[in-house]
């Protein structure tokens, strides 16, 4: 295993803020995490997992061993009367295998096309887009564990999978996922009922889908490579029936449990910030709850315009907003 010094992480966070790790290495397969974990802990620094790092504020400099994830592999693992059983490698490019997917007649995740980053890092965050989220294909993971230094397997409620949450994002730094397994529906039908779908006919094909899909976020979305952001910056609040009833004009979302999503964009954009900026850093003029790196922004720049745009939504609707992306 190499060890790199002074790593420039620029260009392995989709915010593009200048940063550099102290140390760095690249992960290949499972067999380098011992290795990795004895170098982190002989020279006392904390231990520090990175794939696309598309949710990620990063320091401008990263005081700690960091592992690049980069396992690879995607393969048709099983398949029975139900369901296609998918597997993928941690480092394995979302999005290329979402496509992959779609491509080899295994549809069920053209929903969550286009979401930057890579396969080990969908389920900490429990990604979701367009009335789909991770959880509802998923059926086990492979995780190296630093503490007891075991790899074990992970089932679906053992991984603690809420709105944007999981166990491996509430224990940070614990686990280190090596692999994804999903369960992808052989008696597939479109999920069209969610905004900006509805224009799909009940006939759509899998392709058509994740067409749509990704149509429609380069409609709303920037593009990281030409205009540096973490996609959505804040969690959608959720609120109590009986608060929802303050924000008559706000896009709504019903949850099982008879709480209210609201729409942290709108919040945003009543607060007039839509397209604001402090120096490099401000609010996408397409999309209010995208934070974008104009050029040349730090950690310091993101994280006081985002304590700006909290502090305003506060002050107006009294709504507290959830940073999503983490601080490393």
């Amino acid at each position: 295993m190499d060890l790199i010094a002074d790593f420039d992480l620029t260009r392995e966070n989709t915010l593009g803020l200048v940063s550099a790790a102290r140390l760095a290495a690249r992960i290949n397969a499972a067999d380098d995490l011992d290795a990795l974990v004895d170098e982190a802990r002989e020279r006392d620094m904390p231990l520090k997992i990175l794939g696309g790092g598309s949710n990620v504020v990063l320091s401008e400099t990263v005081e700690a061993l960091v592992g690049l994830m980069k396992i690879e592999g995607r393969n048709q693992a099983d398949q029975t009367a139900t369901h296609n059983i998918v597997t993928a490698g941690a480092g394995e490019n979302w999005h290329e295998f979402v496509a992959w997917t779609v491509e080899s007649g295994m549809p069920g995740l053209e929903n969550l096309a286009g979401i930057p980053g890579t396969v080990g890092a969908a389920p900490v965050q429990n990604i979701g887009a367009y009335g789909a989220q991770l959880s509802d294909f998923f059926q086990r993971l492979e995780a190296y564990d630093t503490e007891t230094r075991q790899t074990r397997v992970f089932t679906r409620e053992e991984c603690g999978f809420g709105y944007r949450q999981s166990r491996f994002k509430a224990e940070p730094d614990r686990h280190v996922i090596l692999s994804l397994t999903l369960a992808l529906p052989r008696d597939w039908r479109p999920s069209n009922v969610y905004a900006g779908l509805e224009r799909l006919s009940a006939g759509a094909l899998p392709g058509e889908v994740m067409a749509h899909v990704l149509a429609l976020r380069r409609s709303k979305l920037p593009d990281w490579r030409r205009l540096g952001n973490a996609g959505s910056f804040f969690h959608n609040p959720v609120v109590s029936a009986a608060q929802a009833e303050n924000f008559a004009d706000a896009p709504r979302y019903p949850q099982p449990d008879g709480s209210v999503k609201l729409s942290a964009g709108w919040l945003i954009e009543q607060c007039g910030l839509k397209g604001e900026r402090l120096g490099p850093v401000g609010t996408f003029e397409g999309h209010a709850l995208v934070l974008v790196n104009h050029g040349g922004a730090t950690r310091r720049d993101v994280i006081r315009f985002a304590a700006f745009v909290r502090e305003q939504v506060s002050t107006r609707f009294g709504v507290d907003l959830v940073q999503e992306p983490i601080e490393i």
